[in-house]
């Protein structure tokens, strides 16, 4: 972890200052994204012109594109660049498989972190991660690795993670936890002691904190949506009746 991540640090700070002298409520550093909810995968730039505005004009000083797979997106590059040069900083969180032959559709931006699934380097897709990331090393983009943390948690796997990201300069490593499940929560907690920079290591926990919350979001929208079709039909089956 050689380079320090001045834009991202200074985005940061700047957000907090302006909570605690706006005497704010503190809001959410880090706004999800699935870039599925604005891009088509075969269309080449987005095409919800009203929810990329909304994007634009989100006060989270970080936007994380994960959920579905954005290299599968042919428009994911256009996307990438509107949100950066809109003024945030941007994580695009990718399996990394096809990251090699993507990486000419992305520019090297200070606000832009390419961020590589990444748990075990034993894992059968692991060395077509590796090679994206050494692609987007040598095109000079900043990149980091995520690593997610289940209850069952293998400690040898990141002790060799941490070993991997020191020997390939890798700009940073974020250790958040698979699930909302509580054993893995508390074991990303202890993981991220391994993490030597101080940043990093508090960053993730504000991604995990994020990301828990996205999770738990779309769950509670899922069940309200699941009770709205289960009352409507309940309505449609008794109108049927009393007919």
């Amino acid at each position: 972890m050689v380079r320090l991540p001045a834009r991202l640090t200074s985005k940061l700070a700047k957000a907090r200052i302006a909570q605690i002298f706006n005497s704010a409520s503190p809001g959410p550093l880090l706004h999800c994204v699935d870039p599925a909810e604005i891009l088509h995968a075969g269309a080449a730039a987005p095409v919800s012109h009203e929810k990329m505005q909304a994007l634009l004009e989100n006060p989270a000083p970080v936007i994380w594109i994960c959920g579905s797979e954005p290299l599968l997106h042919a428009g994911i590059g256009h996307f990438v660049r509107a949100i950066a040069q809109g003024g945030h900083c941007v994580f695009l969180e990718t399996g990394g498989t096809s990251l090699r032959r993507r990486i000419h559709e992305f520019q090297p931006q200070p606000e832009l972190f390419l961020s590589v699934r990444l748990d075990s380097l034993q894992a059968p897709e692991s060395a077509l991660a590796v090679e994206g990331l050494r692609a987007a090393r040598l095109s000079g983009f900043l990149t980091v690795i995520h690593s997610t943390v289940h209850e069952n948690l293998d400690s040898e796997q990141l002790t060799t993670l941490l070993t991997f990201i020191a020997k390939k300069n890798v700009d940073g490593w974020l250790i958040t936890a698979a699930s909302r499940n509580e054993a893995a929560v508390r074991k990303a907690a202890e993981a991220r002691g391994l993490i030597r920079s101080s940043f990093w290591r508090r960053f993730s926990r504000q991604v995990d904190e994020a990301l828990r919350a996205q999770t738990l979001a779309r769950e509670l929208h899922d069940a309200q949506a699941f009770v709205a079709e289960s009352l409507h039909t309940e309505a449609g089956e008794e109108g049927v009746r009393i007919a």
